[in-house]
């Protein structure tokens, strides 16, 4: 969150763009994806830049630059940072607690409602070795017991380090959001609909989700069998007790939701089908045969976080089972959903609303999902074949062009209000550079934008086409 960040603020400003969207910035555990933090709340601490922190004089330069933190520039070595980072922020913990800054126990009390139980969490976690705290002794399953306070005072200074990285955390986002702000940039944040079962969220909050009195989960996310998946889908993530949120006017859930639309300027709320329904897969079972769909809270939840939090701008993960229902309750929450524009161009389905003559204003495009190829990948996919042919008849595409950078025009000329474009597709990368593969053939959640790609000569490239197209940072945008 320090210069490089800043940079690409820069970057943004001067190529005419409006947004940036980020992806959840919650810690994450095992797998490295957002989309499974270990907290709603609490920021990752991977993300908290350490030459700021030689900056304040709470870190010494060589406690930085002796350890080689990535075997490779474009990829994020998440073995490395589980292993270094945490150490070098110790340090910087130390000396944070000599300068006394008189931000950090407003900070602590502030984030009261979560803060501590994060710290102890974290602490007990780590003196555990990392282990899932569904395996811990059973006394300290209940977040509330007194064996907990026990280890909570053991390991004080601990929970004391946990507490205070989370103020380095977060000061520095507050830093990097105003910066983006006064350069006219405006951040996109999301909001994961799941939590992981391994998270603090479940081990605090067991009466939000679908577990029992032994702290293990009844029922888990999934989705239904169909042809591509005759035994379903079992995602594993612990569901919400929508009756018993309810019955508590969805607070926490509302919390949740207002905490993470704090630190951005407009929300993408994640698998907004969810919402609507979501699929129960028995926990014990091997796969989601024998599921069963249940009925989400529906708009109410959102007409509550209005009343919470205003009328924040909000983008919905439309995507999923495009029922009439579902799409009704879309256009019934006025919000603007997804178009993705790897999604179109099937000769099997030419009036797919994917296509973009089909786009309403009110929608955001994008080239594809954080879960798709790039799309350099995409054209390259001989499975696509048919597909691009067709984009090539729509789009009219040319060798002299280039088939991606003719997609790209296609996306910024179409009649949605919001373009989003993924960094790895201005570039030109192939699939080696995609940021998630869901069917494990590649390492997710690792790609890294290497030092000099943002070039002078990209953002002339990029605000031509916003100019062209008036996407250009000071007057387009969603109100």
């Amino acid at each position: 969150m320090g210069k490089d960040a800043r940079d690409f603020i820069d970057f943004l400003a001067e190529a005419g763009q409006t947004y940036w969207q980020i992806l959840p910035l919650g810690p994450t555990g095992f797998g490295n994806s957002p989309y499974q933090a270990l907290s709603s709340y609490a920021g990752n601490t991977y993300l908290i830049d350490l030459d700021m922190l030689i900056g304040k004089s709470l870190l010494k330069k060589e406690e930085v630059t002796k350890i080689k933190w990535a075997k490779k520039a474009d990829q994020i070595d998440y073995g490395i940072l589980y292993n270094e980072r945490i150490k070098v922020l110790r340090k910087a913990a130390v000396r944070l607690a000599a300068l006394h800054p008189q931000d950090y126990l407003q900070f602590v009390q502030e984030e009261s409602s979560w803060l501590k139980d994060y710290a102890v969490f974290m602490a007990i976690k780590n003196d555990r070795k990392g282990a899932a705290w569904q395996t811990w002794p059973e006394e300290l399953q209940n977040a509330r017991s007194e064996a907990v306070r026990q280890e909570a005072y053991r390991l004080r200074e601990d929970v004391l380090f946990w507490q205070r990285v989370q103020y380095l955390f977060f000061s520095q986002l507050k830093e990097l959001k105003a910066y983006a702000n006064r350069r006219g940039i405006q951040i996109i944040g999301d909001l994961p609909f799941y939590v992981a079962a391994d998270s603090i969220d479940v081990w605090a909050h067991p009466e939000q989700f679908e577990i029992d009195s032994a702290h293990q989960l009844t029922y888990v996310s999934g989705f239904g069998p169909d042809g591509a998946h005759p035994d379903g889908q079992k995602w594993g993530n612990p569901l919400f007790n929508w009756e018993a949120m309810k019955n508590q006017n969805y607070s926490w859930w509302l919390d949740r939701a207002a905490f993470t639309a704090k630190y951005c300027d407009m929300l993408r709320i994640d698998h907004f089908q969810g919402y609507l329904s979501y699929y129960a897969v028995p926990a014990k079972d091997e796969n989601a045969r024998n599921g069963q769909w249940r009925r989400g809270p529906g708009l109410e939840v959102f007409r509550k976080l209005e009343e919470k939090i205003g009328k924040k701008p909000i983008i919905v993960e439309d995507l999923g089972q495009l029922t009439p229902e579902f799409m009704d309750m879309v256009r019934q929450s006025g919000y603007p959903g997804m178009r993705i524009m790897q999604y179109a161009f099937d000769p099997n389905d030419p009036g797919s609303i994917y296509m973009p003559f089909q786009y309403e204003k009110n929608t955001v495009v994008y080239t594809g999902t954080h879960d798709n190829d790039t799309l350099q990948g995409w054209i390259d996919n001989p499975d696509n074949k048919a597909r691009i042919e067709r984009a090539k008849a729509y789009l009219g595409l040319n060798k002299e062009e280039g088939i991606a950078r003719g997609v790209l025009r296609g996306v910024y000329a179409c009649s949605s209000d919001l373009a989003i474009v993924q960094m790895q597709d201005l570039l030109g990368l192939g699939s080696s550079a995609r940021t998630n593969d869901p069917s494990g053939r590649s390492t997710p959640w690792t790609w890294r934008c290497v030092p000099g790609c943002m070039t002078k000569t990209l953002a002339a490239e990029l605000k031509e086409k916003m100019l062209l197209y008036c996407r250009n940072n000071w007057s387009a945008g969603i109100d």
